[in-house]
């Protein structure tokens, strides 16, 4: 097809399709005559990886390159070119201490790291001290030590065995895509909109639990009038 089909069958403007191309996301088409150009399959699904990655994934350009130099290397497994385009998501901020120090900031992050590796040691998980959650989950520790929430980290295994379980459903979803981009872009659109997914369906599960707790006419998590819940 010209430049011009792949454009109306990925809703990608021409400019940008080009763009992409001299940016080194999108492999050039194959010449036919002197200035011009057919694509294929592969490039419509490239096309959609690169949205996925912008559009889904916030991501930079410059990222989104890293990302598919792994999809292309055909020298890594599957395992590690997924890795690559996961750990591009996990983002962690600095824990913030209203009253703390520099140092004390610090001592809570370091106790928090220990806590997380602890937790990997204990579930087994085949996961490197360098791997990006591992920096994301201590974090997200020790603003529950900054807050004095640390007491919440018992329900830690809970929420370990609920990933498991979320992270089985992710991967044999996208196992049976068939190329390797659209792997990738399964892992990418699935980890972004099933974070929110998940979380319409924490908050749900939440207001449900809170109404067979405590009644279904009594306060719940939600800002609207309890739900029915059978058998309440």
């Amino acid at each position: 097809m010209r430049i011009g089909e792949l454009s109306r069958s990925t809703g990608v403007p021409v400019p940008t399709i080009k763009y992409y191309v001299r940016e080194g996301l999108l492999p050039a088409g194959e010449l036919t005559h002197r200035n011009q150009a057919t694509y294929g399959e592969s490039h419509q699904h490239r096309l959609r990886l690169i949205r996925a990655l912008l559009d889904v994934g916030g991501l930079r350009v410059a990222v989104i390159r890293e990302v598919l130099a792994a999809v292309d290397d055909s020298g890594r497994s599957l395992h590690s070119v997924l890795g690559a385009a996961s750990d591009v998501l996990i983002r962690p901020t600095p824990a913030q201490g209203s009253a703390e120090t520099e140092p004390e900031r610090d001592e809570v992050l370091t106790a928090a790291r220990a806590r997380a590796l602890e937790l990997i040691a204990r579930r087994g998980w085949r996961v490197q001290q360098t791997c990006p959650g591992v920096e994301a989950l201590a974090v997200a520790l020790a603003a529950l030590d900054g807050v004095g929430l640390d007491g919440f980290a018992v329900v830690l295994d809970d929420y370990a065995e609920a990933a498991e379980a979320v992270a089985r459903a992710d991967l044999d979803f996208v196992s049976g895509r068939r190329t390797l981009d659209e792997v990738v872009e399964g892992v990418i659109v699935g980890t972004v909109v099933g974070e929110a997914m998940f979380a319409a369906l924490r908050h749900l599960a939440q207001v449900d639990r809170s109404a067979r707790m405590h009644g279904a006419g009594a306060a719940g998590p939600s800002t609207g009038p309890a739900p029915a819940v059978d058998g309440a």
